[in-house]
């Protein structure tokens, strides 16, 4: 099978994204970044997540159900961590600094209090698009696969939600963030921006920013379910990891 091949593999079908996305994967753009990863792969470099788990946000989140996006910028670096999506990790893997600091928000936002593990799968499954811009890295070196495509690729994810759906709210945190979603149609979509959660940056604004209690008036405006933002015990999850 042909790397491109492969790697579109891993975008299931049924989701509404490969209908909308199928296009890129016949651009020369895709084409290098797939025989890119795949020489990656072939040197014996290690890369998160597991190719099978690349396009989790997407797989996890169907287009037509897209609620609320959350933009980050790449996977984590670390054995274990990343399962493709942003911010979270898996369930028995140390919750990061930066997913510490967004759930002290949501319970000075909202009361609920933080869950025992960092796992967002059940977010994404509520329609919250959990989206890296980049999305694979090599162990140990962070922002390793920036600059080889997949910024391309995640402009037409928002480009799609942006252009295919009504009334979402995008979050932007930090400089990164903002930048990546400029040319979103705001007479149409809410977009809420602030500093980025890390420990370096919260405290200039993120922490009383109230993103998560914003996000569901607004949802409630367009008549839309308001999210759930109160993760399950890590005993009641019910992924396959």
């Amino acid at each position: 099978m042909h790397p491109v091949e492969a790697l579109a593999s891993h975008l299931s079908p049924g989701r509404g994204w490969k209908e909308h996305l199928a296009d890129e994967f016949s651009q020369p753009y895709m084409q290098a970044l797939a025989e890119f990863l795949a020489a990656e792969e072939n040197a014996g470099k290690i890369l998160f997540p597991d190719s099978s788990h690349c396009f989790n946000a997407l797989n996890s989140t169907p287009l037509d159900q897209v609620r609320v996006v959350i933009l980050g910028q790449d996977p984590y670096h670390g054995p274990g961590q990343a399962h493709g999506l942003c911010f979270s990790v898996r369930p028995d893997v140390p919750v990061p600094p930066s997913l510490v600091n967004m759930f002290k928000e949501i319970q000075s936002d909202l009361g609920v209090a933080p869950p025992d593990h960092g796992c967002l799968q059940p977010w994404a499954e509520q329609g919250i698009l959990l989206l890296n811009s980049v999305l694979t890295v090599v162990q140990g070196q962070a922002g390793a696969h920036q600059g080889k495509g997949w910024e391309t690729f995640t402009d037409r994810v928002i480009e799609t939600v942006n252009r295919e759906r009504e009334g979402v709210v995008f979050l932007l945190w930090g400089n990164y963030a903002r930048k990546k979603g400029q040319h979103i149609d705001r007479s149409r979509h809410l977009v809420l921006e602030g500093p980025h959660p890390s420990p370096l940056s919260a405290y200039r604004g993120f922490f009383g920013c109230k993103h998560f209690s914003r996000a569901n008036e607004w949802l409630r405006e367009q008549g839309q379910k308001p999210v759930s933002w109160e993760l399950p015990s890590k005993a009641d999850l019910s992924i396959g990891y």
